[in-house]
């Protein structure tokens, strides 16, 4: 299986991690730590000597409430650091919804477009279509950031997030988009209760259905703090590292072939377990 990027095809036979690398003030888990160029780069070089295999930048935080960003302030973050990781040799993603974005971060050469609004805002899917090669990561979200999680979504939510993502897959297949360029997030935390996250997890088989590799993005995330909570621990974001780990290998063990962390080192390293393991199971590949 592999992940057709604009300068990589990646071989999803073996999980891929993916490294958060937010250049925002506001970012829900480390908003505002790797807002200037030397911080960004010392921070993704150190997630690539830690095993990331892709490096996600990101100038507008999606956390519940956050507020929208100009194009002009979202290009003034992340155009001058994603110049930098361009020259790294390493598949870069983008994470942006604007079209604008988009069309300087790919004529830089960006590798990925990691879009929460599954390349649903304007000018979006045509730009995305029109490339040639660039991979394309379309997540499910409820409402909007600003409102996701005051009115979040009702009962069994995979039904949903599965037709919504089969229809975005559609509608770029209709522009002539391959499949091998598409990767899926069924978006966790993004305008669904705790207990609709971890049925997701739970039930997270069932999306390998639409055909096309998975990717998760549990990294710290409220859900596991509300978890652990009983348990007498902070749930302060960086406080969730064991949890985000256990969610991530988790997701694995579902079909996922891409995670998106913040904390590269230890899902590296449990990465390696889970692979060994795996690799030592003959019943393995049946699972």
């Amino acid at each position: 299986m592999l992940w057709q990027t604009t300068r990589f095809s990646i071989a999803l036979s073996t999980p891929k991690v993916m490294g958060i690398l937010n250049v925002t003030p506001d970012s829900f888990s480390d908003g505002g730590i790797h807002n200037s160029m030397k911080s960004a780069m010392d921070r993704a070089e150190q997630m690539l000597k830690d095993g990331a295999h892709i490096l996600d930048v990101g100038g507008e935080s999606s956390r519940p409430g956050a507020p929208v960003v100009s194009l002009e302030e979202e290009l003034f973050r992340v155009i001058p650091v994603l110049r930098e990781l361009l020259k790294l040799g390493v598949p870069i993603s983008v994470d942006t919804y604007k079209s604008g974005v988009m069309q300087i971060a790919l004529e830089l050469g960006a590798d990925i477009v990691n879009d929460i609004w599954a390349l649903r805002q304007n000018g979006a899917l045509a730009l995305a279509a029109s490339h040639p090669r660039c991979g394309l990561c379309l997540m499910h979200m409820h409402r909007d950031p600003q409102t996701m999680q005051v009115q979040p979504m009702q009962g069994d939510v995979l039904p949903e997030v599965s037709a919504f993502l089969k229809a975005r897959c559609l509608a770029l297949i209709d522009l002539g988009v391959s499949p091998q360029r598409v990767i899926l997030d069924p978006g966790i935390g993004f305008g669904k209760t705790m207990d609709q996250n971890f049925s997701l997890l739970a039930r997270q088989s069932e999306l390998l259905t639409l055909g096309y590799p998975l990717l998760a993005g549990w990294s710290r995330k409220s859900s596991l703090g509300r978890v652990i909570e009983g348990e007498g621990l902070s749930t302060e974001p960086f406080e969730r590292v064991a949890a985000s780990v256990t969610a991530a290998v988790l997701a694995l063990e579902r079909g996922a072939r891409v995670l998106r962390v913040h904390d590269v080192k230890e899902t590296v390293q449990a990465v390696k377990v889970w692979q060994a393991v795996k690799n030592a199971d003959p019943m393995a590949s049946m699972i």
